[in-house]
């Protein structure tokens, strides 16, 4: 499900939460599916809790998952929410960028350059 690669530059906790939430984006993890416990996946991937419970702080923040209290935390179905806000305005842009007469190419490099600002 999630692994860490020890060697890399990125931070645990963001390894943690950027698997997680390719794997709801992308649908590997349904809305419904229940995640680990902190302590059960910090201890799997033998990280601190707190490393862990920070990535699911972020994604419970981002609305991609929320926790039910003793029941657990699960996908979200605001994710799935905030997937179809994106895709329309995804589409509107797409329109917008043909009425301006962009050629394709372009349109991406603006939507790249935009996603790397920080």
């Amino acid at each position: 499900m999630i692994s860490i690669d020890p060697t890399s530059s990125v931070a645990p906790y963001e390894q943690v939460r950027s698997q997680f939430a390719q794997q709801i984006t992308d649908r590997t993890l349904a809305v419904g599916a229940k995640l680990p416990t902190v302590r059960a996946l910090a201890a799997e991937l033998r990280l601190a809790a707190n490393t862990v419970a920070k990535a699911y702080r972020e994604l419970e923040e981002a609305g991609l998952i929320e926790t039910r209290g003793r029941a657990g935390t699960f996908v979200s179905a605001a994710g799935q929410q905030s997937r179809i806000v994106i895709q329309r305005a995804a589409r509107d842009y797409a329109s917008q960028a043909r009425a301006l007469g962009l050629d394709p190419e372009e349109a991406l490099s603006i939507v790249k350059a935009a996603l790397s600002v920080d």
